[in-house]
């Protein structure tokens, strides 16, 4: 079991940001995959933003420029800053790990993780 514990999540006006953090205490991995990902009701699970122990970095279309996902010093903590929101980014966003890196850069497809943390909920209002 790999605790994965998500905050930051909350409620705001277009244009806004967030900062969602995810804390992976006793989780240290040698090699591993991050990623944030998220679900509207009614909507599959998209993948977000990724990173790995390498430090590449992925982004799904939509968020490139807005979204930018990094780690702090000691790897223990998962951030998402979220600038200039819109009411499409209203979903619950949910962390992810792996204890793998994949050749071709952190992943977004959720089948391809087996750890999540329990969801964080961000809403955007136009």
């Amino acid at each position: 079991q790999v605790p994965l514990v998500e905050s930051g999540g909350g409620s705001v006006q277009a244009g806004g940001s967030l900062r969602l953090s995810c804390a992976t205490s006793g989780y240290t991995q040698h090699s591993y995959s991050m990623a944030w990902f998220r679900q509207a009701p009614g909507k599959e699970r998209e993948g977000v933003a990724g990173i790995d122990s390498d430090d590449n970095i992925s982004y799904e279309d939509s968020v490139k420029g807005r979204f930018t996902i990094s780690q702090d010093n000691t790897k223990s903590t998962l951030y998402l800053q979220m600038n200039s929101l819109k009411p499409e980014d209203t979903a619950m966003y949910y962390c992810a790990a792996e204890p793998r890196i994949y050749y071709k850069g952190p992943p977004l497809e959720a089948h391809l993780f087996n750890y999540w943390g329990q969801g964080t909920q961000v809403t955007v209002s136009s």
